[in-house]
């Protein structure tokens, strides 16, 4: 009858640190995947700056004379499920959501007397989402703050640029250097992106 006693109490033990909250099942933090609202908004991922860190690039342009009054950075982010995932196949899943936050860049601050660093102000973010719920499996919304955000139509540049010149799945990983050789191994370079760099 002890012993009986011991395992139920066990159990209930067991039972309330698998459910309580932060547990494993718990864990993950919220907007890992992509919501939507009822009328097809994509949901803000408040929490991306925890998510990894892929690349930032100062000033770029994906057009000839571009000129622009500031200059700024563009910092990547990608959902930790997603980002493990491509270490194993070299490719993106499903739910795979691509953050990229644009900040101006400040100059002449504090101690800084050359170069350009990063502040506080932000000047908007563009999401790139892999979901099969969208037509060619891949969509872009642009928020300006962190209400959702409508999708960015199909006839917008950025779907066909990313199409010809993405590395891998219509994406810039010719842009994050810690995934780029990775693709390259695993051998889901796109072809497009190899006749453009000579390698085929």
């Amino acid at each position: 009858m002890r012993l009986t006693l011991v395992i139920g109490l066990s159990f209930i033990v067991l039972l309330g640190i698998l459910l309580r909250p932060g547990s494993a099942q718990n864990s993950a933090p919220t907007g890992e995947t992509p919501h939507y609202t009822q009328d097809g908004k994509m949901e803000f991922p408040s929490g991306y700056r925890e998510w990894i860190y892929l690349t930032s690039g100062l000033d770029m342009s994906y057009r000839k004379n571009m000129n622009m009054n500031h200059s700024m950075f563009d910092n990547v982010f990608v959902n930790p499920a997603a980002y493990q995932e491509f270490l194993k196949t070299g490719t993106w899943p499903d739910k795979t959501m691509l953050v990229l936050e644009g900040r101006v860049a400040g100059s002449n601050a504090s101690i800084n007397k050359a170069g350009h660093f990063q502040t506080t102000e932000t000047m908007g973010y563009e999401v790139h989402v892999k979901d099969s719920r969208f037509p060619g499996g891949w969509a872009f919304f642009g928020f300006d703050d962190e209400k959702p955000a409508k999708m960015i139509t199909t006839k917008a540049d950025c779907y066909s640029c990313h199409q010809q010149h993405g590395a891998v799945d219509t994406t810039f990983v010719q842009f994050y250097p810690t995934l780029i050789k990775l693709a390259e191994q695993k051998g889901t370079l796109s072809e497009a992106y190899q006749k453009e760099e000579g390698k085929k």
